[in-house]
């Protein structure tokens, strides 16, 4: 496995050969070794059909760290930094995961998460160092205008819990 660090202070891709014969593959998504100081502390896998966009979600207490894997499919993954005291507060970072190109991501707490689902069936896996809480969920708008973030489609299908997600000015007045 390879850790790539980003312009995002703490926001990590993790590249691992993914190892094919006759049978299928192996491929290994995650060694505690290389996340030493993190604590995961539950796993959970969502499903999601082409076009489903999922996001963009935190928590404003007890916030989460994510290490996001595809099992199955690709999706488009973008994070939003909202640490107050970051050099990129306020930017976006995307990239594409799947389970052919074996590249996970870890999110550190601070971020804003959301994907869209990029083919027929896409299968997740998330491992997360804080519990949800639903009562300090939120949610900031996927096409939000300040944020600008340039998703690889333009009518998502949203739950519609997505469809109240606030702007971006919102949140930062809200939050403060």
């Amino acid at each position: 496995m390879i850790i790539k660090s980003t312009k995002f202070k703490d926001l990590k891709i993790i590249l691992a050969p993914i190892y094919k014969d006759n049978r299928g593959h192996f491929r290994e998504i995650f060694k505690k070794f290389f996340f030493k100081n993190k604590k995961f502390i539950f796993t959970c896998v969502s499903s999601s059909k082409k076009n489903v966009l999922r996001g963009m979600h935190l928590q404003t207490k007890f916030p989460q760290g994510k290490y996001l894997s595809v099992l199955k499919g690709e999706i488009f993954d973008v994070v939003v930094d909202l640490r107050k005291k970051s050099k990129t507060f306020g930017r976006y970072f995307s990239i594409k995961l799947s389970d052919k190109n074996g590249t996970s991501l870890y999110i550190p707490p601070g971020f804003a998460h959301g994907f869209v689902g990029l083919k027929k069936e896409n299968i997740i896996s998330y491992q997360c160092t804080n519990y949800r809480s639903k009562k300090y969920e939120t949610g900031i708008k996927w096409n939000d205008n300040d944020i600008n973030i340039n998703w690889p489609l333009k009518n998502p299908i949203l739950s519609n819990k997505d469809k109240k997600n606030i702007s971006y000015k919102d949140f930062l007045k809200k939050y403060e």
